[in-house]
């Protein structure tokens, strides 16, 4: 791996920050993924604070989504990362999912100094107006300003640092475990792992950053995705094992779909999402993050 694929994943200086209550994340769903399935799974928030918040980073605040209980204690963060519809209801509810199962969870915004992906009606338009707009380092380092943000808090340990990501975000999962090593599990759904093509602002692919992957890692794919084709997958595995990398894994639903956890659309797969995401808490217990 040349320095010049790895710029923008390895880590870089944090600044400090502040908390600011905002009023900048949408709300709802995102327009590209209505009319709603019957299918959608709405989690409330008793017994949690939960809400929008304001990370002050380097370059400008930055909103973000954080749900925790309402308890005394400090408690285990979960990085959620967004799939390309930004920190839209669906990524809130899977906040306050985890906050019910006793997480700090936090989703940040990082489309935002890009552009409101909830307001496009189209999958390409999204990615060519702005998903292809976000650099990596952008989005590592509001990941850093997040896991900062908790620890301010006084509510959030951040020895026990989790980090779970869908769709573009599963991508970013791999990513953010290579820029962040003190990252104790992650978990990744059906994220890209080959580059579809390259580009300057993410220069690195998971299976690129294989090699690289020191945090132990459950990615979960469909059988029958067609953007993350079996072919992508197998690579993965190879990679992972080129690299002695034991302590990762790879599980395939193999009637599942693209975006099988996704319960507010057609793509959803209730077999598969409960069982990727009981997966995910015991891959989670397992390497310390509970």
């Amino acid at each position: 791996m040349t320095e010049s694929v790895l710029r923008g994943v390895m880590p870089q200086t944090a600044t400090g920050l502040r908390d600011l209550l905002t009023a900048w994340l949408p709300q709802g769903f995102a327009k590209g993924v209505q009319p709603i399935a019957s299918t959608v799974i709405t989690t409330d928030d008793k017994g949690l604070v939960a809400g929008e918040v304001k990370l002050t980073t380097r370059d400008g605040p930055v909103p973000a989504y954080r749900a925790l209980p309402d308890r005394n204690g400090k408690f285990p963060v979960i990085l959620v990362v967004q799939e390309i519809f930004g920190v839209h209801e669906h990524i809130k509810d899977v906040c306050r999912r985890l906050a019910k199962l006793g997480y700090f969870a936090i989703a940040v915004e990082l489309y935002h100094r890009q552009g409101d992906v909830t307001q496009y009606t189209d999958n390409q338009e999204i990615f060519a107006k702005v998903v292809n707009h976000v650099p990596d380092s952008q989005v590592m380092s509001d990941l850093d300003a997040a896991v900062i943000y908790a620890e301010a808090t006084g509510k959030a340990d951040t020895s026990r640092l989790g980090i779970t990501g869908f769709c573009w975000g599963g991508r970013i999962t791999w990513t953010y475990c290579v820029h962040n090593p003190k990252v104790k599990a992650a978990v990744a759904w059906y994220g890209r792992l080959v580059a579809p093509e390259k580009a300057a602002l993410q220069p690195a692919y998971p299976v690129e950053l294989a090699a690289h992957v020191k945090v132990p890692v459950l990615g979960l794919y469909g059988g029958q995705d067609a953007s993350i084709p079996l072919e992508h997958v197998e690579k993965m595995r190879a990679a992972l094992k080129a690299a002695n990398n034991t302590t990762s894994e790879i599980v395939v639903y193999p009637e599942a779909p693209h975006a099988f956890y996704a319960d507010y659309r057609p793509n959803y797969r209730k077999d598969a999402a409960e069982d990727g995401w009981k997966k995910m808490q015991a891959w989670f217990k397992q390497h310390g993050v509970a």
